[in-house]
């Protein structure tokens, strides 16, 4: 048995539940990897915040919930290779105009607490920042219902995790920044069984074309040429 952990948010089209049934690109990708690795694949779903103690306690295996690859993360977790590479967005009310991070001086940005998304909007000068720290049940949704009801200005994230968001006429995304950032699959430290297994999985995902089937049934995004 493989279990991973995720927060059970509505992320269309990276990840979603209906019906007890996962959804999206992650656990489509997740998946094949246990497939290739002959296991059943088990999802824990925990709030944000709880994920690194739950992991480091032994309680699951790895962590695969858009966990973008930095050094800091790496000091804490063994990742496997990139399984994608995505840039950022800055979401925002229908009604306003922000079209690049510039506009965004003296309004409220909202992003997870220590994500990247967070590190890339304390770059942008004289904005102000909020963020949400992942103890609630559903921190997507809630920074999304502080962007609806005026709360803060702007929601920075991943671009593809807008993509259910944005069918609502609500909201907009203002630009899009090309931070290619990796995500990847986090271990315990001292994992490298488990890394070798889920690497080599991925390689063969990888040479198949399975990847990029998944890719592209989920995403209007092109395929990231460094994952060929």
């Amino acid at each position: 048995m493989l279990k991973f952990i995720c927060a059970d948010l509505d992320a269309r089209p990276l990840f979603w539940t209906e019906d007890n049934k996962r959804f999206g690109f992650e656990p489509e990708i997740a998946q094949a990897i246990a497939k290739e690795m002959g296991e059943e694949l088990q999802w824990v779903f925990l709030k944000w915040a709880d994920f690194s103690t739950y992991l480091l306690s032994g309680n699951a295996d790895a962590i695969m919930c858009g966990s973008a690859i930095t050094p800091e993360r790496e000091k804490q977790f063994l990742y496997s290779k990139p399984y994608a590479y995505f840039n950022e967005s800055a979401l925002i009310r229908s009604e306003d105009h922000f079209e690049k991070p510039e506009d965004f001086q003296g309004k409220i940005l909202g992003a997870i607490h220590e994500s990247t998304n967070m590190a890339l909007a304390q770059q942008w000068k004289g904005c102000q920042y909020r963020a949400f720290d992942g103890t609630s049940d559903n921190v997507f949704k809630e920074m999304i219902d502080a962007l609806s009801n005026g709360e803060i200005d702007g929601v920075v994230d991943d671009e593809p995790a807008f993509g259910g968001t944005i069918q609502d006429p609500k909201f907009k995304i203002a630009f899009t920044v090309e931070t290619k950032n990796a995500w990847g699959i986090a271990m315990q430290k001292d994992n490298f069984s488990l890394k070798e297994k889920i690497d080599h999985a991925l390689n063969n995902i990888y040479q198949n074309s399975m990847h990029q089937e998944i890719w592209n049934s989920n995403f209007n995004i092109s395929y990231p040429e460094n994952l060929i």
